[in-house]
């Protein structure tokens, strides 16, 4: 009788160098963006010829571990860590649901806002990463020249020359809005408030993503509307066909949907869907309230476009601000909406009367200036690293059967953990250890993702932050075992 070698082969050179490479990108020794060592000194450095060298760099790159640049050599990708699952579709119950987060999100918001606390909470950029320095240069000149000519109470509308610069900046994305159109707002909070105020009377039910925002939450609550959550996908967003059977069954007053990066998922809608969802509400007549508040944040070459540039004839109401990219003290957001404007603009005057006109003329003169494209095309880098070293993080510090989300615009990170996991005694614990993060039961007016959290990416990454993640992995491993 034959006996056969059952051993397993070892693999091929150049997969074991390509092995090693890999290890040193997760263990963050070779970060995204960063150059690789060239062919011939990869060679030299491993005494290896130099065909294996190169056989390994192109199994890196056709993993997508590291791309080439035309007479530049090779470097490490954004996409490069291990590939965790991603967290499950969502499937909320059918039914709308009273929405009661006030209190719990006030908890989280006071240790948030707290800087002795590792900043994993709050969804506010550090303002290292912002141009408000810029701005408050703008803002300290306006002041000088023009400061007793902007102690007025402002026009309800806004200031004409920032809406100018919105209404060009939104016809860049197709979105043909005249700046007439525009309705200058004390943050996307408001505009969000404004736009629930003319399609909803207190009761009315409101469809929206499942999880969602708990500011959003906050905002239903606060107006005495219910919350109809839809099923939706941590890649794709919101199941066209689940707002299709929702609509069929009751009656729902208004759809509120992110036009960008879902918070907390990351998820993007992309225009076929947006295409699709309009047809389902334009049928049903309901109006969609779309927040684009991360729109500007996206680490792709094509920036998502809003709904109502896919759509400018339906009933769409844009809600969305500058807090997100360049100054979230100056509480400057906007509206723009195609119907309803009378509506709209009463309801402004009975909320606030006007904005504060000086910091919308500082806003004003600094989009004139040019800066914010080239300040964007930074803090989308900045933003898309921080996920990158997050998602490494996590990948090597929390339990092996963890989801994650693996957004593409925004700066937030969703974690799935087994059934049964709960969040809210891993927030006890972090918070005694001076960690904030938020659980995921507050992205919800039900009961549900008790066994996820959401991380924010949106701060200088240091060795804190990444301490702080693998200090959370090690608590979810003691409260798994």
């Amino acid at each position: 009788m034959i006996c056969m070698d059952q051993r397993t082969p070892s693999p091929p050179l150049y997969e074991t160098l390509a092995a090693g490479v890999t290890t040193l990108i997760d263990n963050g020794l070779l970060r995204p963006g960063m150059r690789a060592r060239s062919v011939r000194a990869f060679a030299a450095q491993h005494g290896v010829s130099l065909t294996t060298a190169v056989q390994a760099y192109r199994l890196l790159e056709d993993r997508g571990v590291l791309e080439a640049r035309p007479k530049s050599g090779f470097y490490v990708t954004q996409r490069s860590h291990r590939q965790r699952e991603l967290p499950t579709a969502s499937q909320p119950p059918q039914r709308a649901s009273t929405v009661a987060v006030s209190n719990p999100v006030f908890s989280v918001l006071s240790y948030a806002g707290d800087p002795s606390y590792a900043p994993l909470g709050c969804a506010i950029p550090s303002a290292g990463l912002l141009a408000a320095e810029r701005l408050d240069r703008h803002l300290a000149r306006c002041a000088r020249v023009h400061g007793r000519h902007y102690n007025i109470y402002a026009d309800p509308h806004g200031d004409a020359e920032l809406r100018g610069q919105i209404s060009a900046r939104a016809l860049r994305l197709g979105h043909a809005v005249p700046p007439e159109g525009v309705l200058i707002t004390n943050g996307c909070t408001e505009a969000l408030n404004i736009a629930l105020s003319v399609t909803t009377r207190p009761g009315d039910t409101v469809a929206i993503e499942s999880p969602t925002y708990f500011g959003l939450l906050q905002v239903l609550e606060a107006r005495g509307l219910r919350a109809l959550e839809l099923p939706t996908d941590p890649t794709s967003g919101v199941d066209v066909k689940a707002l299709d059977k929702a609509l069929g069954k009751r009656r729902v007053a208004a759809c509120l949907l992110a036009s960008s990066f879902n918070n907390p998922l990351g998820s993007r809608i992309d225009d076929a869907r947006k295409v699709a969802i309009i047809r389902v509400l334009t049928r049903y007549r309901v109006p969609l309230i779309e927040d684009d508040i991360y729109g500007d944040i996206s680490f792709g070459d094509d920036r998502p476009r809003p709904f109502a540039a896919i759509s400018p004839t339906a009933d769409i109401i844009l809600c969305s601000s500058f807090s997100k990219t360049i100054a979230p003290g100056y509480r400057i957001g906007w509206l723009a909406a195609n119907r309803r404007h009378d509506e709209i603009l009463a309801a402004k005057f009975a909320l606030s009367l006007s904005g504060a006109a000086l910091p919308q003329k500082a806003m004003a003169d600094f989009l004139k200036s040019g800066g914010y494209d080239a300040h964007l095309r930074r803090i989308r880098k900045v933003f898309a690293d921080n996920i990158d070293r997050m998602r490494r993080v996590v990948d090597r510090s929390f339990p092996r059967d963890t989801r994650m989300t693996d957004p593409k615009g925004g700066f937030v990170l969703w974690l799935e953990l087994p059934d049964g996991f709960d969040s809210d005694t891993l927030y006890q614990r972090a918070i005694r250890e001076r960690i904030c993060f938020v659980p995921g039961g507050l992205f919800t007016a039900g009961r549900g993702y008790r066994n996820c959290l959401r991380l924010s990416c949106s701060h200088d990454w240091d060795a804190r932050v990444e301490r702080s993640v693998a200090r959370l992995g090690e608590l979810a491993h003691e409260l798994l075992a």
